[in-house]
């Protein structure tokens, strides 16, 4: 038998929630808060799978019926949670456009802030994003990342367009470095000493292979022996947004 899915948050609910109170305590002295606040402390300790309205009730000692009293279940729990930790990103909406460096210098500054929420909150990765109800500070997080491309001659689905490449490719390399670092700590080895551990077998297996995969042995190579593992998320984040950025860039001369 298949796993059982968890039940899909109710949008309107969700909604409700979102953009109400979080502050204001019911008889038990929990506020939608304190209960989300909760949540994301069990999310970033042992991934989104280990929340469940039982858990959060037992984190803040109270009977698990007080939590239904604010928050429906975990669905609706799941979009607050998500909504919530984007309020981290911007002191203020126009604060991506202030930094120096015009358009350019405000997009590597939001792929800096995405990807920092990103490495502290690994569990957003788990989070459906496609049709994920729009809360505060998603929409803040939108506006403010859309400014530093206003103004700049393209469309509006370029400027979005624009933008989801660049988040995109930040999610994505955050993805894989979340990947890597779960992989070093349950094998307890750095992606070097793993290498160093199977290297006796893997050169026996490709002696043959040199004449059949030469590119995939030269450049493998190359780049292992330059990052020492099998991925630099730094080196991946960087090289990525400079040639999406230089991309961008040829647009808006178009444009021009």
């Amino acid at each position: 038998m298949s796993p059982k899915k968890a039940a899909a948050p109710d949008p309107a609910r969700s909604l409700a929630l979102l953009w109400g109170s979080h502050t204001k305590a019911g008889r038990s002295g929990l506020t939608v808060r304190s209960i989300v606040g909760t949540a994301i402390e069990l999310a970033d300790a042992n991934g989104l799978e280990a929340v469940s309205m039982r858990m959060v009730a037992e984190q803040l000692k109270v009977g698990t019926m007080s939590l239904y009293t604010h928050v429906p279940g975990k669905g609706e729990l799941t979009d607050l949670m998500f909504d919530s930790v984007h309020g981290e990103m911007y002191a203020a909406v126009d604060e991506p456009a202030r930094q120096p460096g015009g358009w350019r210098g405000a997009l590597e500054f939001v792929a800096e802030r995405n990807w920092e929420v990103l490495m502290k909150h690994p569990w957003i990765h788990e989070v459906p994003t496609i049709r994920t109800a729009l809360g505060p500070n998603v929409t803040l997080k939108y506006e403010a990342e859309l400014r530093p491309l206003d103004g700049l001659g393209l469309t509006d689905v370029e400027m979005d367009s624009a933008l989801t490449l660049v988040l995109t490719h930040v999610g994505g390399t955050a993805r894989a470095s979340a990947e890597q670092l779960r992989t070093q700590r349950e094998s307890g080895l750095s992606d070097q000493e793993w290498w160093l551990e199977i290297s006796p077998a893997l050169t026996q297996v490709m002696a043959g292979m040199a004449e059949r995969f030469p590119l995939a042995g030269r450049v493998g190579t190359a780049a292992g022996e330059h990052f020492q593992a099998t991925l630099d998320p730094g080196h991946a984040l960087k090289f990525g947004l400079d040639r999406i950025l230089d991309g961008i860039s040829l647009l808006i001369a178009e444009r021009d």
